[in-house]
């Protein structure tokens, strides 16, 4: 098998994987377009069912209260580090498929960084609710492509096939947590690791 090129795993859920994704756009431009973009998410059920099947776990594991309150005061620095005004979203039910399997379906439609773009910024600037497939359709719309098809892709089950690819990825490469970045058989985890990655990336293109 061909050794895949440089890749991240990116993730809605995380304010980590948020403040990377500003970071590489704004500070590393050109590693952005030249990298595989992932996603990253908690699956529900019914894909860890038909995960299992494949005997593929996951490693996720519950956070504690104390990694919590942690995660608050240190997102809270980081982002002020950044002058990034951020809205902590509250989760009352949230399921993950809705935004990551949209996204896999805006990513076919041809606007995946926009939709990218659009649900970062839903969430952690305007603290919008994403596990709403009627944030989806409004992003859809937003972007200029199909609300339905969005709206709806945590039940199209081609969407959700190609879900279960992207979490066999995830599996196949050992990632545990976001953002998390790959070049050959080096990985670099954390936002703290993007510089080493985007030079592990320029040095990668320039041999």
């Amino acid at each position: 098998m061909a050794r895949r090129g440089p890749r991240w795993y990116f993730s809605f859920r995380s304010p980590y994987s948020w403040m990377a994704y500003r970071d590489l756009l704004d500070r590393y431009p050109d590693v952005a377009g030249q990298i595989e973009w992932l996603p990253f998410w908690e699956p529900d059920q019914p894909a860890l069912d038909e995960l299992e099947r494949s005997n593929v776990r996951l490693p996720y594991v519950a956070m504690s209260r104390e990694k919590h309150l942690y995660i608050l005061q240190d997102v809270r620095r980081l982002a002020r580090a950044r002058e990034l005004e951020m809205v902590w979203p509250v989760d009352t039910a949230p399921r993950w498929e809705v935004s990551h399997l949209a996204y896999l379906a805006a990513e076919r439609l041809g606007a995946g960084p926009e939709f990218i773009a659009a649900t970062y910024r839903a969430r952690w600037e305007l603290g919008e609710d994403i596990s709403d497939p009627r944030t989806m359709a409004r992003i859809g719309r937003d972007i200029g492509v199909d609300p339905g098809a969005l709206e709806s892709a945590h039940d199209d089950p081609a969407v959700r096939e190609k879900g279960l690819q992207a979490l066999n990825s995830l599996h196949r490469d050992g990632v545990f947590g976001v953002p998390f970045f790959i070049v050959g058989f080096d990985k670099f985890w954390g936002v703290d690791r993007l510089p080493q990655f985007a030079e592990s990336v320029r040095a990668k293109v320039a041999t």
